[in-house]
């Protein structure tokens, strides 16, 4: 296997590990302070609604459609012309950026009806007048985080991973020390957390400056047009649905769940970011190092690497991404209670988000071979393929939340969400095999059959000792951290000898 492609992966994965666990910090702070209720669901669509357009118009379709143009200009012409394609590309991002908040800002009543409208005709007013007084602090984030990533996107181009996936981790300290400081100042505490998300977008955008400066890539005004502007607007705006489809259907999750009872939209978000974790570490890594990679490869005509890269992708997806399933479903309960349940976060709304959890954790492969099949073909320039699958996943994400929702509530979002998941990935790979583009070859069936034995074997030993509710609901703090950590270390280990025995591994080529 290509070492710069594990050392690339290994890095991005390191680096948002430690902003996963500050996340995770960052939650049982707020699970801690605030709970689950009508309050916290408030925050949590005023933090949503921004963070959703942040990962369309930022690391989602902005950055799938950039990084190609700008490995194939990095290739093919010359610095000051790659710096020009930067400057006029950003220049433009910018200020569509500002006039976007300026209007979301004015009309921030009017977004939170559009998202959240059980908000709305709720009997008490003062859930949704909160929502809106938060949302018009949260959305300049929107304009911090878009050119953060922005950034990123150049300094991953040019092979500087281990900046843009810390970066991160400045969000989630501003939004802990808001929540522990600041909140006692505020008269209304949880708007604290707001403002946490309205500096942490200020500081992140402001710690990737000195790195582009180091490669000389900082962007600079530039009015005017230029061509490949015009491909970028070609490749993007079909690309917002075509890789964001997963994040429209937990954004189409919680506004259904707005009209559900108080705490749904609390339960979805903290079962959410427990699914986040693996996800960001595998999915979200290795599509941020493929594409970058398999973009290269395209623009060099190099399909040997090409194909090699998209294999050894889906190796490590399948490698670690079981696993990972196995261990959210089976210990949902336990991750809950050992990182929420404290003071305002009681034994229900624990019942409540493990349950999500389990329903969200039965998709994560689905989730993980989405990240990693979608940028298969932007690196391509093919924006239109996606972008058909995940209109049709996201077609069918919205009758299956209709009709699971109306039977299981929160629940039935979230297994509505795994489904149309799998269909989506199920989709991309018909159509990568239907281009000719890659076809999964009889070693990697080999690797998912040996690796779910693996899985199943762990699962055993899970079952038999890790998974006692009635430990962690009696255990102090310190005592439900080290139950779970072993659980989760002793399962790793047996997981992983499992796989030695199958002779199974991430081999080098």
């Amino acid at each position: 296997m290509d070492k710069s492609f594990l050392k690339s992966n290994s890095i991005i994965a390191a680096m948002t590990f430690l902003s996963r666990i500050l996340g995770l910090v960052r939650d049982y702070f707020i699970a801690r302070y605030f709970g689950a209720n009508g309050l916290t669901d408030a925050f949590l669509i005023a933090f949503r609604i921004p963070n959703f357009f942040r990962r369309l118009f930022g690391e989602g379709a902005f950055s799938q459609a950039f990084v190609p143009i700008l490995a194939e200009a990095k290739t093919n012409n010359t610095q000051a012309e790659v710096q020009n394609i930067i400057n006029h590309i950003g220049t433009k991002f910018l200020f569509v950026l500002i006039l976007i908040t300026l209007i979301t800002v004015v009309i921030a009543p009017v977004i939170i009806f559009m998202f959240a409208w059980g908000f709305y005709f709720s009997p008490d007013p003062m859930q949704f007048n909160l929502a809106s007084d938060m949302l018009r602090i949260t959305l300049p984030y929107l304009l911090f985080i878009s050119l953060t990533a922005f950034s990123g996107a150049i300094l991953n181009t040019y092979d500087q991973f281990a900046v843009p996936a810390f970066t991160p981790v400045l969000l989630n300290i501003s939004m802990i020390l808001s929540a522990i400081y600041l909140s006692k100042h505020m008269d209304t505490p949880i708007m604290a957390l707001a403002w946490g998300v309205f500096f942490g977008g200020i500081t992140q955008l402001l710690f990737q400056i000195p790195f582009l400066i180091k490669i000389k890539k900082l962007p600079k005004l530039a009015l005017g047009d230029h061509q490949a502007i015009k491909t970028l607007k070609k490749r993007m705006l079909p690309a917002l649905f075509g890789v964001s489809v997963s994040q429209i259907n937990l954004l189409i999750d919680t506004m259904i769940a707005s009209v559900l009872v108080s705490g749904s939209v609390s339960w979805l978000y903290y079962s959410d970011r427990l699914l986040e974790l693996p996800l960001a570490l595998i999915g979200i890594a290795l599509a941020t190092v493929s594409l970058a990679k398999l973009s290269q490869h395209f623009a060099d005509k190099n399909d040997e690497k090409f194909a090699q890269t998209i294999n050894n992708t889906l190796t490590i997806g399948l490698l670690l991404g079981l696993p990972a399933c196995a261990g959210l479903v089976l210990l949902a309960e336990p991750l809950i209670i050992t990182l929420f349940q404290y003071d305002q976060f009681d034994a229900f709304a624990v019942f409540q988000s493990s349950s999500s959890l389990m329903a969200y954790g039965s998709g994560l492969m689905a989730f993980i071979f989405v990240k990693i099949l979608a940028p298969i073909f932007l690196s391509r320039g093919d924006a239109k393929t996606p972008v058909k699958v995940g209109v049709i996943a996201m077609i069918s994400n919205v009758f299956l939340n209709v009709i699971l929702g109306f039977y299981f509530a929160h629940v039935g979002l979230a297994i509505a969400t795994s489904i149309s998941a799998l269909l989506n990935a199920s989709l991309l790979y018909y159509y990568l095999n239907k281009q000719s583009i890659f076809n999964v070859s009889s070693n990697l069936y080999q690797t998912f059959f040996k690796a779910l034995v693996a899985s199943f074997i762990m699962t055993v030993f899970i079952l038999i000792f890790g998974s006692e509710v009635e430990l962690y609901l009696k255990a102090d703090v310190s005592s439900r951290i080290t139950l779970l950590g072993t659980t989760i270390v002793l399962a790793i280990i047996i997981y992983f000898a499992s796989l030695k025995l199958l002779n199974i591994g991430i081999k080098k080529q």
